[in-house]
């Protein structure tokens, strides 16, 4: 704290700030310093419109797994139960090196439902388990 001189010899107290501006600088370095730079967060897959290559060959299929209102599963056309989904998708992935497979349902389908089904797929040895909708599978 310094002291200047007022007028007819009376004193006056004033406030050094250069310290305080010092402090506020080195702090606002550290913050910068553990500030982490990479953000953080989930990875999101959405399935990509196919397109079509003239000769390329045999494409690999999506894996979607459609869980219905009443109950039904489907995996791509084919119908599955809840005690075979674990079996079969464990037998289409057995030979596949990228396990990533996609799971929709219709909008009235409870959410433990859709839970459940994540489950069994990532007991399926699937790796990465997407979520889609129907307007993504039409393009939209």
């Amino acid at each position: 704290m310094g002291m200047d001189v007022g007028s007819k010899g009376s004193s006056m107290a004033t406030m050094n700030v250069v310290p305080l501006i010092d402090i506020l600088l080195v702090l606002i370095i550290i913050f910068m310093v553990i500030t982490p730079l990479k953000p953080k967060g989930l990875e999101a897959l959405i399935p990509q419109p196919a397109t079509k290559a003239p000769n390329a060959g045999p494409i690999l299929k999506t894996i979607v797994v459609r869980v219905f209102e009443t109950g039904k599963l489907k995996i791509n056309e084919e119908d599955a139960t809840w005690d075979s989904l674990g079996g079969r998708l464990s037998e289409v992935f057995k030979e596949r090196a990228e396990k990533v497979a996609f799971i929709q349902s219709e909008n009235g389908v409870r959410f433990s439902d859709v839970a459940r089904a994540i489950d069994v797929m990532r007991g399926s040895a699937i790796e990465k388990v997407g979520l889609t909708t129907a307007k993504v599978e039409a393009g939209q």
